[in-house]
């Protein structure tokens, strides 16, 4: 028991609750096919190098809306049982932007029995510049710009996370921005977010796969839930073929919904066995809020290794894309 302590201490602090800025994470649609960006125990994905990139403009046609690019590549080290990873978050919106290069690794402990535990950690810096020329302030003298100016911000930035994954369950806890904990600047710093996520699969169906997700997600003042459900549509001469590696699913599509009243489209398409591109449109449900759409592509890329430690260790199929 007692070498448990240590990780039961750091849940603990992760969600304990500790006042923070009020400035948000970025939100991806897509968060569910690549979690590495609020839970670095994600990378522990054994059997293939894995490249990941997507975009996201919110609220198009606005001006100053928001517009994010994120990129990332990580592999697994089978003989360390750890992953290695390296992510750059590129974030706009209106007057202010953020950039968010981190390093991230995550050790994975797993068992015969078909279940796996992974923990990871990131590490880097968080970037904030603001244009005070892009604010259009209806007095010049506003105190909030003459106290800030043009200016720039940077602090180390860590995120911790855990992963446990069976044959038909991923559960999932982390919480990003560690270093701003307790911070009052909300204009320049990110603040704690607090993530916790339950996700069912299952392949078992001979021409489709399906999942169902759960996930909260807490932001100081503010907690939304998230409800997601995905199905994705087998290929059959795969199905058939057991020489033919590599993931079967060709198509998918999902819905989620969020309790802050907007919802979410999701497809994908398999262009090859390890290449997968995906598009998401978001839509709020608040009327008068917002009418403009948001849309979101991501693209996956699975470079296999050359030796398989998948089914002998934790015997399930991580191809699936999950």
């Amino acid at each position: 028991m007692n070498r448990f302590l240590p990780q039961i201490s750091v849940v603990i602090l992760l969600f304990s609750g500790l006042r923070v800025a009020a400035q948000a994470d970025i939100s991806m649609a897509t968060h569910w096919n690549n979690r590495a960006n609020y839970n670095p125990a994600f990378i522990a994905r054994t059997d293939y190098m894995y490249l990941f990139a997507n975009t996201r403009r919110q609220w198009v046609a606005v001006d100053g809306a928001p517009v994010v690019y994120n990129i990332q590549a990580s592999e697994y080290i089978q003989r360390f049982h750890s992953a290695f990873g390296l992510s750059f978050v590129n974030d706009e919106v209106g007057a202010t932007r953020s950039f968010n290069p981190m390093l991230t690794y995550a050790y994975r402990i797993a068992k015969k029995h078909g279940w796996a535990l992974s923990m990871g950690l990131s590490a880097g810096l968080f970037t904030r510049t603001l244009d005070v020329s892009k604010l259009e302030a209806e007095t010049a003298t506003d105190p909030t710009l003459l106290n800030y100016g043009n200016g720039k911000k940077c602090q180390p930035d860590i995120n911790v996370g855990f992963e446990f994954q069976n044959d038909h369950f991923i559960y999932g806890i982390s919480s990003t921005h560690l270093m701003s904990i307790s911070k009052s600047d909300s204009l320049f710093l990110s603040t704690n977010h607090r993530y916790a996520y339950a996700i069912y699969k299952n392949d078992k169906p001979r021409l489709f796969s399906y999942s169902l997700g759960m996930q909260v997600v807490n932001r100081y003042n503010l907690t939304v839930l998230e409800g997601n459900f995905t199905c994705r549509v087998k290929h059959l001469e795969r199905v058939i073929s057991r020489s033919n590696k590599g993931p079967q699913e060709v198509l998918d599509f999902g819905l989620a919904c969020r309790t802050s009243r907007d919802i979410t489209l999701l497809c994908g398409v398999m262009l090859s066995p390890y290449l997968r591109i995906g598009y998401a449109y978001d839509q709020s449900l608040l009327s008068k809020y917002c009418r403009n759409g948001t849309h979101e592509i991501m693209l996956e890329y699975r470079i296999p290794s050359k030796s398989a430690s998948t089914d002998t260790r934790c015997g399930g199929k991580e191809f699936w894309y999950r």
